[in-house]
């Protein structure tokens, strides 16, 4: 069925509409997640009111060294192969539990200041350091 206006019309609309997704959509990158080549990467810093996020990926915390403001918010997305944890290895401050894989899990950074060094419970080789300041 033939559309009821001519065709270059419709491609110009197409075109605003795409544009407009442009440039109104949040969060529009990459979709890397901070890097992922596999190198280590720097400690990130983030308000405790923007969140931050910890990936899993390759039998690794990504980042391995992550400091945040008190409260903060603490996403963990396992990209990984199997099923993964983001455990305080003392104190029990904070656990996501199981987090199987393409999932993700939250969790609320202790509330007091200090490093809080952290494992995957089921791949104990695993390590990371939360530092709250």
């Amino acid at each position: 069925m033939p559309f009821p206006f001519p065709a270059g019309a419709v491609r110009l609309a197409a075109a605003g509409a795409c544009a407009l997704a442009l440039t109104t959509l949040p969060g529009c990158s990459d979709g890397g997640g901070g890097g992922g080549d596999g190198a280590t990467e720097p400690a990130s810093r983030s308000p405790a009111s923007a969140g931050t996020q910890v990936t899993i990926k390759d039998f690794t915390f990504q980042p391995a060294s992550l400091t945040v403001s008190p409260g903060a918010k603490v996403t963990v997305v396992n990209k990984d192969s199997t099923t993964h944890t983001l455990t305080a290895s003392k104190g029990g401050s904070f656990d996501t539990g199981d987090i199987a894989p393409g999932r993700s899990a939250t969790f609320t950074a202790p509330s007091t200041a200090g490093d809080f060094p952290y494992t995957c419970t089921i791949h104990p080789f695993m390590k990371g350091t939360l530092t709250v300041e």
